[in-house]
C-alpha cells in the first residue's frame, strides 16, 4: 500500500471573465452617427445576466444573504410604481428596463460572478486597463487635434465614445484611475503597487484633458477619502506627490493650458458668472424640482422628463448643446435629463424611488466602510476595501453632476456590482478564507483527499 500526497485542487477558469469581456467591450469605437443608446457592451452584458441565472439553477444553491437581497432589490419598488405612472406604456417599459438593468440585474450578477477576492482584483486591473487605452486615445486625440470641440478647437479628450457622449471617457478614466489608487494602497507585492501607482499618475493626463468639471471634483474627492482611509501618514505623502505631478502636468500641455486653467477657474465661478452649460443645468434642476413638487410621492414617471422639461423651465434653458468634431459632424443635442442623477430620479419616480434607490446606494456603502474597518483590524484584502468605497464615493459624488444615458451607462451597473461584492460578502470574509464560490474547491480537495 502506497500513501500519495493529494494533489492540489486546480482551480476553474474564473466566472467572472465575462464580465471582463463587457469591460472590453467598452472600449471599441461607436459608429458614426449613433445616437448614443445601447451598444455591444449593454448587449453582452444581458447575455452575462442570462448566464449568471443558468449557472445559479444548475448549482442549486442560495444565490445571496437575504441582507444582499434586500439592498439589490429596493429600487425595485420605486421604479415598478414610476413605470405605471409613466406618460405611455412604451415609456414605461423602456425605462424600466434600462433602470432593472443598470441598477439591479447587472449589478447582482456580478456579485453572484465573483468568486473571491482574486476575482475583485482582475475585474479591477480590468478598469484600470480600459481606462489606460481610453486615455491613450483621447491623450492622441488632444495632441493631433482630432477630438470633440471645445471653445471652437478639436482638442477635448474623448476617447472612443465620441462627441455624443463627452462624459464617457471622463468616467472610465476615472474608475481606472480610483481603482489604481486602491490597489497602490494595499498589500500587495511591491512591484504591483508601483504598477498601480503609474498607472494613477498617468491616468491624470487624459482626466484633465477630458475638460470635465464633474469628473474632476469626484476623483479630487474619493482620492482624497481613500488616501485618508488609508492612513493619515500616506495621505501627506500621496498629496504631495499628486500636488508635484499636477504643477507638472498643467506646465507640459502647452497651448492648451490657459484652456485648463480657465476651466478649473470656472468651478468657483458657478453662482458668480456661469457659463451657459452651467445656467441650462440650474434651469433644469429648477425643472426637476417643479415636477417634484406638483407629484411628490411617484414623480411624473420613467422616461417623463423630456415631455414635462419646458412647463416647469425659466427662459434662461437653451435648445441644447452643441457637439462636434471627434469623427463625428456637427449635432445640436436636446436636453433630456436635468444632469443630476438624484433629481431625475425624484422629478421621474418621486420620494418614494429616491429613497428606494438612494437608500440601496447608500446601505452600499455604509457595508463597504464596514468592511473596511474589519479588512483594517486583520489586515487583509485592504485594497480590496480601499476600491470598493472609492468607487462608490465617486459615483454617489459625480451623481449630484451627471446621470444616466449613452453607451458608457453599463460600466456603472458593473462598477456598482464590483463595489456591491465587496460591500455584502467580500467584506464579511474572515482572513484567509472566501464566502462565495468556493464550495466546488472544498469539495474536490475533500475527495482528493480520500483518495
Amino acid at each position: 500500500m502506497t500513501l500519495a500526497l493529494p494533489r492540489a485542487p486546480r482551480r476553474s477558469p474564473s466566472p467572472v471573465w465575462p464580465v471582463v469581456a463587457v469591460v472590453a467591450l467598452l472600449g471599441l469605437p461607436l459608429t458614426s452617427g449613433g445616437e448614443g443608446g445601447a451598444g455591444p457592451a449593454d448587449a453582452l452584458s444581458a447575455l452575462v445576466v442570462g448566464w449568471c441565472a443558468v449557472r445559479l439553477l444548475r448549482h442549486r444553491r442560495r444565490p445571496l444573504s437575504r441582507t444582499a437581497a434586500v439592498v439589490l432589490a429596493l429600487p425595485v419598488v420605486g421604479l415598478a410604481l414610476a413605470a405605471v405612472g409613466a406618460s405611455s406604456p412604451g415609456a414605461g417599459l423602456t425605462g424600466l428596463g434600462r433602470y432593472l438593468q443598470v441598477f439591479v440585474l447587472v449589478p447582482a450578477a456580478v456579485v453572484l460572478l465573483i468568486r473571491d477576492r482574486a476575482d475583485f482584483r482582475l475585474l479591477a486591473w480590468a478598469f484600470v486597463g480600459l481606462a489606460g487605452w481610453e486615455g491613450a486615445v483621447g491623450v492622441h486625440q488632444y495632441v493631433t487635434a482630432t477630438g470633440a470641440s471645445y471653445q471652437g478647437e478639436p482638442i477635448r479628450a474623448v476617447g472612443t465614445f465620441g462627441a455624443q457622449d463627452v462624459m464617457g471617457m471622463a468616467t472610465v478614466v476615472s474608475f481606472g484611475l480610483v481603482c489604481a489608487v486602491g490597489l497602490a494602497l494595499g498589500r500587495a507585492p511591491l512591484r504591483q503597487r508601483a504598477l498601480a501607482v503609474a498607472c494613477a499618475l498617468a491616468l491624470l493626463v487624459p482626466l484633465a484633458l477630458s475638460f470635465s468639471r464633474g469628473a474632476w471634483i469626484a476623483t479630487a474627492v474619493t482620492c482624497a477619502a481613500q488616501l485618508c482611509l488609508a492612513g493619515m501618514r500616506r495621505a501627506l505623502t500621496a498629496g504631495a506627490v499628486v500636488l508635484a505631478a499636477g504643477v507638472l502636468l498643467v506646465g507640459g500641455l502647452g497651448t492648451g493650458t490657459a484652456m485648463l486653467e480657465e476651466r478649473i477657474a470656472s468651478i468657483t465661478q458657478v453662482t458668480d458668472a456661469p457659463d451657459q452649460s452651467v445656467t441650462d443645468r440650474y434651469s433644469m434642476w429648477a425643472a426637476a424640482a417643479g415636477m417634484w413638487r406638483e407629484h411628490p410621492l411617484t414623480g411624473v414617471g420613467l422616461k417623463g422628463f423630456p415631455e414635462y422639461r419646458d412647463t416647469h423651465s425659466s427662459l434662461a434653458l437653451s435648445s441644447g448643446s452643441d457637439t462636434d468634431g471627434a469623427g463625428a459632424g456637427f449635432r445640436r443635442q436636446p436636453l433630456l435629463s436635468p444632469h443630476n442623477m438624484y433629481l431625475l430620479v425624484l422629478s421621474e419616480q418621486g420620494l418614494v424611488g429616491l429613497l428606494a434607490l438612494a437608500g440601496s446606494w447608500l446601505a452600499l456603502l455604509v457595508c463597504a466602510l464596514a468592511g473596511l474597518w474589519r479588512a483594517r483590524r486583520t489586515g487583509a484584502a485592504r485594497d480590496c476595501a480601499l476600491v470598493s468605497c472609492g468607487l462608490l464615493i465617486w459615483q454617489l459624488t459625480d451623481f449630484v453632476y451627471a446621470d444616466i444615458g449613452g453607451p458608457s451607462t453599463v460600466v456603472t451597473a458593473v462598477v456598482l456590482g464590483l463595489a456591491g461584492w465587496w460591500a455584502l460578502a467580500g467584506g464579511g470574509q474572515t482572513r484567509g478564507r472566501e464566502t462565495l464560490g468556493t464550495a466546488p474547491s472544498r469539495a474536490l480537495h475533500t475527495e482528493g483527499a480520500a483518495r
